[in-house]
């Protein structure tokens, strides 16, 4: 059994890949941006941390971006710490991630992001909102919708 599979059991369920849509939404509810998603999600073989997480996001026009996330268990919470972001994320019941970071890239002090990760029972999808703060103000929302193909 992995370290994390004791304090963090639903995270086994989200292990693979999946495919979605990241829709970015202003304060108001109109769409800002829209873009398909592929997340591969696994426990690494040599122990660097306890799980990575790479998302690649494609854009109509073409546009790609991967992005890798090493997480790390500390206590009851997967930690993230990299160039791009700095949060954790903690199992809050059977079907449900609640996840916190901050984006250090960011001009505006004060910024923050709330996510919730709902898993459905059987596993094969789930949807995803991020609040995003800027000194406790929401200035924009992202909904996301995903299958698990692999």
């Amino acid at each position: 059994m992995s370290a994390w599979e004791a304090e963090f059991p639903i995270l086994a369920r989200h292990m693979g890949e999946w495919r979605g849509e990241y829709v970015h939404l202003d304060p108001d509810g109109r769409e800002i941006d829209r873009h398909a998603s592929h997340l591969r999600m696994w426990e690494p073989q040599d122990g660097f941390c306890d799980v990575i997480q790479i998302n690649t996001y494609t854009w109509p026009d073409g546009r790609e971006e991967a992005i890798q996330f090493d997480g790390v268990l500390k206590g009851r919470d997967i930690h993230f710490d990299n160039d791009r972001i700095s949060g954790y994320m903690n199992q809050w019941d059977d079907q449900t991630i609640l996840l916190t970071w901050t984006y250090k890239d960011l001009l505006k002090p004060g910024n923050y992001l709330y996510e919730l990760i709902q898993l459905s029972k059987d596993g094969q999808e789930k949807v995803r909102t991020w609040h995003w703060m800027e000194d406790d103000r929401l200035v924009k929302r992202t909904v996301i919708r995903e299958r698990k193909v692999a």
